[in-house]
C-alpha cells in the first residue's frame, strides 16, 4: 500500500510531509508534490503532517481522487526527489479547499 498526494495540493504545494518521510519519497513538481509509490513504506508519517488534509492512504481515497493514485505513480518518475522543506507558493491559502484543480496541474 501507499500513500497518495490529493488535488487539495495544487497550487498549495506545502512541504511540512517532506521532512518526516523516512525515505525521501517525496517528489516536487511546479506546483504540487507527489509520492512514489515504490518507495513508500506506508509508514504514515507524512498524513498527519499535512495541514491542509491532501495526503491520503491508497485504500482511503476520497471519492473523486482515485485518479491520484496514477498521477503520483507517473509524475514520481519525472520530478526530482525533495528532501527538505522549501518555501510554498505566497498565495498558497487562498487554494486551500478550492475544488476542480486538477486543469491547474503544471507538469
Amino acid at each position: 500500500m501507499t500513500f497518495v498526494v490529493v488535488e487539495n495540493c495544487i497550487k498549495c504545494k506545502l512541504m511540512d510531509c517532506v521532512e518526516v518521510c523516512p525515505v525521501d519519497c517525496f517528489h516536487e513538481g511546479p506546483n504540487m508534490l507527489v509520492i512514489d509509490p515504490e518507495e513508500c513504506i506506508d509508514c504514515t508519517l507524512c498524513e498527519p503532517e499535512c495541514p491542509i488534509e491532501a495526503i491520503f492512504s491508497e485504500d482511503e481515497l476520497p471519492k473523486g481522487q482515485e485518479k491520484f493514485l496514477e498521477l503520483n505513480a507517473e509524475l514520481s518518475q519525472i520530478w526530482p526527489v525533495i528532501t527538505e522543506i522549501g518555501t510554498p507558493p505566497a498565495d498558497s491559502d487562498e487554494w486551500d479547499g478550492v475544488e476542480d484543480k486538477l486543469k491547474y496541474l503544471e507538469r
